[in-house]
């Protein structure tokens, strides 16, 4: 019996977005790439474009040998765990991709594994060509290679009939990976996880402009940004769907949260994974101070997010770390209700930056006020919905 290895990928840029998936068929003892399959879906949210692309892969494998076994390997934490039946598949967009999937060899010949990204690249990388040809407007599809195909009818002596069985047979694998785009999915019905995200109201550093952030001074609330707290909670209370708050250890986030908790009767729960950057030996300078002492630190720290501010700063990459950790812990922790998040200016950026799927680049294209408010949906599957940000209206 032969034994094929799946390898799938999905992504979907804005999630939901446009999507596309990509797949490969590899010969379990020799590692052969035996058949490649992926296709500009287009909009639709990462979850749908992964299991797209297990069941291009599917059915690409049956296409090749119907009886063999498969062994799939995904980045895909969610699809490699519902196919295996250890968590329960429950968003309505994903059970029926999961049931088709099921379907195309019995049970027991097929196994799933996780692995990690840097491991599926092949399939990462036919999903964003797909996805690449998506955004420059082709519905665009790449069927999966026919060199098996075309050694059989070698091994048979070539000729016109045998080419035209070849084909035919290439032709019927190719349909078989074809599966219908769903263009826009369902909404989710599930209450999600909604953060509202409110940066802290101004401090004495906020007008000039300095970086301000966790291994500085810590400064509280100047009486502006009292006054500012004091308008996001009347703003919150007259709205009346905040059900829970959550703050930053620092001074200024601490200071206004307890503000706006009074207006709402909530108490304030710390977490500190969501504290601002530590800017290391830049804190409490201006940008143009910066510049003018640290210009190769900064050109090289605005060029790549993985390089930290001099003296013990944090990376953009590091926080965003830790950022995305937070946020799968709250999102656990307050599933169905609506949080408030009281944070700084880079953990809020940054939620909204993973929300949208966008390079890390993007936080240099936001503004954010002092105490203005973003909010972000998450749903049980994955999906996130960005819902506003940077109100500033409650405080005009």
């Amino acid at each position: 019996m032969r034994e094929f290895i799946v390898e799938a990928d999905g992504g979907s840029r804005g999630n939901p977005g446009p999507a596309g998936y990509g797949s490969v068929v590899l010969d379990a003892a020799t590692g052969e790439t035996l058949a490649e399959a992926a296709e500009y879906i287009g909009v639709a949210t990462n979850n749908v474009a992964e299991y797209r692309g297990l069941l291009a892969g599917l059915r690409a494998a049956h296409g090749l040998d119907p009886s063999a076994t498969v062994h799939v390997r995904m980045d895909s934490k969610l699809v490699v765990e519902q196919m295996s039946g250890r968590w329960k598949i429950k968003h309505p967009d994903l059970k029926p991709l999961a049931m088709e999937a099921a379907r195309v060899f019995p049970a027991e010949r097929v196994t799933y594994e996780w692995i990690p990204r840097e491991r599926n690249k092949h399939a990462d990388r036919l999903a964003n060509e797909a996805m690449d040809a998506g955004g420059r407007g082709e519905q665009w599809s790449a069927a999966e290679s026919t060199a098996e195909l075309d050694s059989a009818a070698e091994s048979l002596g070539g000729g016109a009939a045998v080419a035209d069985d070849a084909g035919k047979a290439a032709a019927d694998a190719r349909a078989a990976t074809a599966v219908a785009s769903p263009g826009w999915a369902p909404a989710d019905m599930g209450a999600p996880a909604t953060f509202v995200l409110l940066r802290h109201g101004e401090t004495p550093l906020t007008p000039q402009k300095r970086f301000s952030g966790s291994g500085g001074t810590n400064p509280a609330l100047s009486e502006v940004g009292r006054e500012q707290a004091e308008r996001v909670g009347a703003a919150l209370a007259r709205r009346g769907t905040v059900q829970a708050i959550v703050a930053s250890p620092l001074a200024r986030t601490r200071e206004t949260a307890a503000i706006v908790a009074r207006h709402l009767g909530l108490e304030v729960s710390v977490e500190d994974e969501i504290r601002e950057t530590d800017f290391g030996a830049w804190e409490g300078l201006t940008f143009g101070e910066v510049r003018e002492r640290y210009p190769d630190d900064l050109t090289r720290w605005l060029a790549d997010p993985t390089v930290a501010p001099p003296g013990g700063g944090e990376s953009f990459a590091a926080t965003a770390t830790r950022i995305a950790a937070a946020r799968d812990k709250l999102v656990a922790a307050y599933a169905g209700r609506t949080v408030l998040l009281v944070s700084h200016v880079t953990p809020i950026k940054t939620f909204i930056q993973l929300a949208l799927g966008a390079p890390p680049e993007a936080l240099f294209r936001m503004e954010l006020s002092a105490a203005s408010l973003s909010a972000v949906a998450y749903y049980a599957d994955g999906n996130a919905s960005v819902r506003l940000f940077n109100d500033t209206s409650h405080l005009r």
